[in-house]
C-alpha cells in the first residue's frame, strides 16, 4: 500500500516547480497526481486537466473524484485513479490545499503524509512579482493570505523552499523515505 504526500504551500511558494521537477526524476515508486480544475489548461504552470464547471460537477456527481473542493473561484478534484496507484504500492504526491487537509486526512488517515512548503515572505513576494500573473493588489492579498497560514497544521512536515529547487526535491524525497507507510497488522492464523 502506498502513501499520499499532501503537498501544501502558499501561491508562489514553488509547488508547481517542485512537482514538475519530481516528474523529471526517475523514481519508480513515486507518482505525481494531476488535478482536475475548472480553469483553462494554459493558466499557470500546473500540469492539470482543464474542465468546464459543468464537466466537473458531472464527474463529481458520478463519484469520479477521490477528493474535491472549491477555492479561489475554481473547482479542484483529485481523480479516483490515485486509489488504484496507492493499492498498487505507489507513493502519490498531490498538490493539496491546506484548507482541505482535514478532508484528505479523514479519507486517507495514516496513509497521508502532510508536507508544508515554506518560503520566507521576501522570497514569496519576489516570486509572485516575477511570474507576472497578479496585480500589486492581488500580490498583497496573497501575501496576507499566506501570513494567515503561518501556524502549521498538526503533524505537518516542513519543507523550506527558499533555496534551490534541487535541494527542495532531495529534501522532499528524504521526507518520503523517512516516513514510510505504516504497515497493516499481520493477523495470526
Amino acid at each position: 500500500m502506498g502513501r499520499i504526500i499532501w503537498l501544501m504551500g502558499a501561491s508562489g511558494s514553488g509547488k508547481d516547480s517542485l512537482l514538475n521537477a519530481l516528474r523529471e526524476r526517475e523514481r519508480p515508486t513515486l507518482l505525481v497526481a494531476h488535478r482536475y480544475i475548472t480553469r483553462p489548461f494554459n493558466a499557470g504552470n500546473e500540469n492539470h486537466i482543464a474542465l468546464s464547471e459543468g464537466e466537473f460537477l458531472q464527474r463529481e456527481a458520478q463519484g469520479l473524484f477521490a477528493l474535491s473542493w472549491q477555492a479561489n473561484g475554481h473547482y479542484y478534484g483529485i481523480g479516483q485513479e490515485i486509489d488504484l496507484w496507492l493499492e498498487a504500492g505507489f507513493n502519490v504526491v498531490v498538490n493539496g490545499s491546506r484548507a482541505h487537509l482535514k478532508q484528505a486526512q479523514t479519507r486517507y488517515r495514516e496513509q497521508l503524509l502532510a508536507v508544508c512548503l515554506h518560503v520566507s515572505r521576501d522570497v514569496l513576494q519576489t516570486r509572485l512579482q516575477a511570474r507576472g500573473r497578479e496585480s500589486a493588489g492581488q500580490i498583497a492579498a496573497r501575501l496576507a493570505r499566506a501570513a494567515q497560514y503561518a501556524s502549521l497544521p498538526p503533524g505537518c512536515q516542513v519543507l523550506n523552499n527558499d533555496g534551490s529547487l534541487l535541494q527542495s526535491v532531495e529534501t522532499l524525497l528524504t521526507l518520503v523515505d523517512e516516513h514510510p507507510q505504516p504497515r497493516e497488522p499481520q493477523h495470526a492464523l
